[in-house]
Parts: C-alpha cells; structure tokens; sequence
C-alpha cells in the first residue's frame, strides 16, 4: 500500500511479512479450531453437536456481512493501528472464548472473533505488499499465503489434539498468547503512518468488470470445492474403501500439497496472474472428475485428493493477487469483497453437499463440484470478451493480465 510506506530495511520488512503471516496462520487456526473441538465443547457445554455448530456458521456469517461495511469505515485509518486493535480484539476474543461459562458468553465470544477476522482480511494482503516495490507483488502475496495453507495442515490438529488432552479452553489460551506476541511485533516492524497520510489506494490495473467476474468466479469454484470437500472423509470411507485410521494421514497429505501450491504459484503471480487462476482450476476441476470416475479405487483416490489441495491453495492466493490488480476503487474494499466471496462459497458449498449426500448419495458431491468449478473456469475465460475494452494508458497493463 504505497500511502503506508515509510523507509523501512529489507530485513524489517521480511520480518514484518512473517508477523503478518503468522497472523493469518491465528486466523485460520482461531476460525477452524471449534470444528475439531465440537463434541468436546458441546459436551462441556451440554449442547447438542448442531447447537453447537451455530458458532461456526455464526462465524462465516459475520465475516460476510461485516467484511465490506468495517473496510469502508477504516480505509483512512494506519495499518499499524488497524492491525494493532485487530489482534487486540482477537486475543480479548480468545480469552472470553477460553473462559465462557455458558452457551450465550462462547457465541458473543465468537461473533466478536469474526469481526475482527472481517476486518483483518481486507487489510492484511494491501499491508503486506506495500512493504515491498510493486514487481514483488505477486510473490509477496505467495508467502503471505503460506500462513493460510500452513493453519489447517498444523495449527487445527495441533490444537484439536491439545484440547483433546488439556480441555478445548486451554487451546484457546494458546492462540491468545500467539495473537498477543504477534500483535506487538506488528506495532515493533510494521511502519507508522499518521491517518492523514493514508490514502486508500486502487488495482495496479483497476476494472471493475473484471473484479465482477472475479467475484463471481470465486462464488461459484469455491462453493463447487467445498462441496465436494467439506464431505471428503465419509467420500474416502464409503467411496474409496479407507479405514477411519487413515485419515488423517490423507487429510494431512492434502494439506502439505496445498502448501506446496501455495509455494508453486508464487512464481507465475507476477508474470502470468490469469494462468495462476486458470490453471489450478483446471487441475481442480480435472481432480474432481477423477475422483468421481476413478475414486472407487484408492490410488486415483490419492492422486486427487492431493491434487485439490495443491491447486485450490494456489487458486486461493492467486484470487487474492488478481484482486488486487483488477480492484476498481479501494484494495481494502476489493478485498473484502474477496473475502466476502469466499465464505459465501464455503457456506453454500457445505449446504449443497449435505443436501446431496442425503438425496443422491456421496459420491454426487464431486460430480457437482467439478461441474461448478468447470462454470467457474468458463466464465475466467470469457474475461476478454466480457471485460471492457483497455484504455490507451492502461494498454500495458491488461497485456500484461
């Protein structure tokens, strides 16, 4: 965020890039841990499982709702102090969690968790690469992302297991204590900026019919993934024939080639930012398809399973990199709307799979999903019939795109 710079080292600036991704690594975890904790939770709560799913999907909707009003409310004021009071919150948010006596206390816990997240989302990225000069954007925004690939393959079952052995509530006290140290090393590295020097800033190729398309892109792949993969155990169980032993073996396999994506992509942000999107859904919707006509075997079962974790990280981090190229006003407010987008498609894909598996059975779910990510792809492609024509002065740039 070029209104956010001030003279800062090479070294400075890589160690603030670790703090905020770090921060996304708390995010994720914070976001995800009460999946894996559930049964933990409600039994301690004496709530029901689907009582106390409400907290996630209380969660997801926050962030949906709060992600674009709370961006608009902040674009003026310092990153610095943004983030400051962010992870401030998230770690108030932690503790109340921690230490919730009942139902109604854990549910306002973690409201006020997601509005922190909605807010975080919108900034985290524009903040990142404004420590660093435009070329390196692409790349920038890949290491970032790695804290968000990194969450769900160490953070949630590292946690998962700590609640299991200490109690769900000392889990959360950990994530406060992380939320805390990080949030004072971002007050140490990131650069302070008074709020009349900040200026919200716009795409390095602003249109607004392409971050449309972008958004409805990301709607529509992401709810096809998620609804294959939010049910993908009971697809390996009853479809391929796996043990419940295995896994989390796979899971795990999944999410190390997810990382790997996430790493991979970071190559092409910069050079080829509509390859980076095209590609990973290509391979996304290829996985699906496979896994569907070939998932009743365990190897193909394998090759796909890792194969959609690899390429929807690295669809992930290059919608965030196109978002903040094509973004026709604010890049916060761009993201956001990213963001938005995203938890749009994580709830529909979650819904639409269960509802499949009770009519069609299990193995619909990557069907489906392949046929909404193969829409997705389609309507990437047509950008450049559907997009406006380029502007002389923005020739360069969308040769570029």
């Amino acid at each position: 965020m070029a209104s956010d710079r001030a003279p800062t080292t090479g070294t400075r600036a890589t160690w603030a890039l670790v703090a905020l991704g770090m921060a996304t690594f708390i995010y994720i975890t914070v976001e995800l841990l009460p999946i894996g904790l559930l049964t933990v939770m409600a039994a301690d709560l004496h709530r029901t499982p689907s009582e106390m799913g409400l907290i996630v999907t209380g969660y997801a909707t926050v962030v949906v709702l709060a992600s674009v009003p709370l961006a608009r409310l902040a674009l003026r004021v310092p990153r610095r102090t943004l983030l400051a009071v962010t992870l401030g919150v998230l770690t108030i948010g932690s503790l109340l969690t921690a230490a919730a006596p009942s139902y109604p206390v854990l549910l306002t816990a973690r409201l006020l968790t997601a509005l922190t997240q909605a807010l975080f989302w919108s900034v985290v990225a524009t903040t990142a690469i404004g420590l660093f000069p435009p070329k390196e954007q692409g790349r920038v925004v890949a290491r970032l992302a790695i804290g968000n690939s990194i969450a769900p393959v160490f953070g949630v079952p590292a946690g998962t297991w700590l609640g299991q052995q200490a109690g769900w509530r000392v889990s959360f006290v950990v994530m406060a204590v992380l939320a805390l140290v990080t949030c004072v090393a971002l007050i140490a590295l990131l650069p302070a900026v008074s709020a009349a020097g900040v200026e919200p800033t716009r795409g390095s190729a602003p249109d607004a019919r392409r971050y449309a398309l972008l958004l409805t892109a990301t709607v529509i792949g992401v709810t096809g993934f998620l609804t294959a993969y939010t049910y993908i155990t009971p697809y390996l169980e009853e479809v391929s024939g796996f043990a419940p032993q295995a896994l989390g073996s796979l899971l795990l396999a999944s999410g190390v080639a997810g990382v790997v994506g996430t790493i991979a992509v970071g190559a092409h942000l910069d050079r080829r930012p509509r390859a980076a999107l095209i590609v990973p859904l290509v391979v996304i919707t290829g996985a699906l398809l496979g896994l569907y006509a070939l998932g009743t075997a365990q190897a193909p079962a394998i090759v796909a399973l890792c194969l959609t974790g690899l390429s929807f990280s690295a669809l992930a981090t290059a919608i965030q990199n196109r978002t903040l190229q094509v973004a026709p006003g604010s890049t916060d407010i761009a993201s956001a709307g990213t963001s938005s987008a995203f938890n749009v498609g994580i709830a529909a894909g979650s819904l639409l799979g269960g509802v499949l598996i009770d009519g069609l059975g299990t193995r619909s779910v990557a069907l489906t999903g392949a046929l909404l990510t193969s829409v997705a792809l389609a309507a990437l492609l047509s950008e450049r019939w559907l997009a406006r024509p380029a502007k002389p002065a923005d020739a360069e740039a969308a040769v570029a795109c």
